[in-house]
Parts: C-alpha cells; structure tokens; sequence
C-alpha cells in the first residue's frame, strides 16, 4: 500500500498565496512613514545646533575684533589710515569668511568700524571739551565694531565696542 501525501484545501485558503505580499507591503509602508518620522526628527534636532554654531563664529570673530582694537597703538588708531575712522564717517569689511560651518560651507558678514570721540577731549580730538574740563588733554575714544550677518532670511547684528584713552 502506497500512501500519497495530497494537499487539501482549507476553506479560505484560496486567498493565502496573495495575503503575504499584502503585508510585506503594508510592513513596508509603514516602516517608511517611521523612517520620514525619524529623519524628520533628526532635522529638527540639528537646526538649532547650527544656529548656535554660527553665533559661536560671529562671537569668535568679534573677540577677534575686539582683540585688534585693544592691541593697535594709539597713533595708528587716530591717525588718517586708522581702520576706524572717526565718526560720522565709517569703513566696511564686505563678504568677510568668519568661519566655516560642517560640511566645509563658508559664513559671510559685513563689518562696520568707527570710532567715536568722547564729548570731554579737546575740540582738536572730535570733542567740546576744554582746558578747563580736561586740562590733561586726555584723549578718549569708543572704538566700534560693528558685524551684520544672515542666517536664512533674517539678518543679524552684532557689536563690540572698547574704550581707548591716551
């Protein structure tokens, strides 16, 4: 006697074979939308880190700023070539690279210097002082950075300034 093994069918089986692409398809879709989700969320986790790294180039180039003010002698900073001219009057510093963000792209910002008399200096030095009010001949003056920069559509500024006195 020879046994035959013979397949037999369920009722509702006929649907079997094609149920399996179904779900594969739907366990697709579904880790899809997760994996947007996800990415989606890691985006938003980032974003505000480079914008905390921009400010910390722009605070880096104004220290750097603020560092050439104090260090430059007192004769160039008043002379007639002084990279701060006395107000009204300024110079600016156009497309200047502060720094590089991740993945090697460049930072730009504008950079505004002057520099301004204090009221008390003799009228010689931009002021309305007298012999009388400053009879040292005291020579003060605000040196003024100034740095404009954009991060998407809004622009920022930023500004450093250091007393100089002679």
């Amino acid at each position: 006697m020879i046994f035959r093994r013979t397949r037999s069918r369920k009722a509702g089986s006929r649907f079997a074979r094609g149920s399996a692409l179904i779900e594969v398809t739907m366990a697709l879709a579904v880790l899809t939308v997760l994996g947007l989700l996800l990415f989606k969320s890691s985006i938003n986790a980032l974003y505000p880190r480079q914008w905390t790294l921009e400010q910390t180039l722009s605070d880096a180039y104004l220290t750097h700023e603020k560092a050439f003010a104090q260090r430059i002698p007192f004769s160039d900073l008043t002379g007639p070539n002084s990279p701060w001219p006395a107000q009204p009057q300024s110079s600016t510093l156009a497309d200047v690279e502060i720094g590089r963000i991740p993945g090697g792209t460049p930072i730009y910002a504008n950079v505004i210097r002057t520099r301004i008399p204090d009221t008390n200096n003799l009228a010689v030095d931009g002021g309305v002082g007298t012999a009388v009010t400053n009879p040292s001949a005291m020579e003060v003056w605000k040196v003024q950075s100034i740095l404009s920069y954009n991060i998407g559509s809004r622009t920022y500024v930023k500004s450093r300034t250091v007393v100089r006195s002679q």
